[in-house]
């Protein structure tokens, strides 16, 4: 049997003026080469909290500079269907940011991100409602209705 391995994690929907969430397609952990669109984000380091995290996270992956995210809007506990993932178990919170539209800056990049993450693209809720290519948290359409609803 196989050690249960939990990694927290802290994502972002990050939001233009017009409302498109910003996602970034990444390789995902597995043998099978398949990538899928996910919200910029990434791993709770030792001796951070969640805020944190998606402070530094959100400086690292795209550039951009904020000292608070917020509320948590959302916890997804959830199990890695991928074989080559270095954990069997995630633990992401959601935050929201509401940014000027920009452009994603990789200077911060880590070495993994820059063999991980293929491209990134500004997104409506109607493109990624009639998008046939994987997002990850699956229902994050709805995610987005919701978070947009709210204002």
């Amino acid at each position: 049997m196989t050690e249960r391995v939990v990694r927290p994690t802290s994502r972002l929907l990050v939001l233009d003026e017009d409302d498109r969430l910003l996602l970034m397609r990444t390789k995902a952990p597995d043998t099978s080469g398949s990538s899928r669109w996910i919200t910029p984000g990434g791993g709770v380091d030792p001796g951070e909290d969640h805020p944190q995290a998606a402070v530094r996270e959100l400086l690292e992956e795209t550039g951009q500079v904020v000292t608070d995210v917020g509320p948590v809007v959302r916890v997804d506990d959830f199990e890695v269907p991928w074989d080559d993932a270095d954990h069997t178990h995630g633990h992401a919170e959601f935050f929201v940011v509401r940014l000027p539209h920009f452009e994603v800056v990789d200077s911060g990049w880590t070495d993994d991100e820059r063999v991980d993450i293929l491209e990134s693209r500004w997104w409506s809720l109607d493109e990624l409602e009639s998008t046939a290519e994987p997002v990850e948290p699956t229902d994050l359409t709805s995610l987005l209705r919701d978070v947009l609803s709210r204002g």
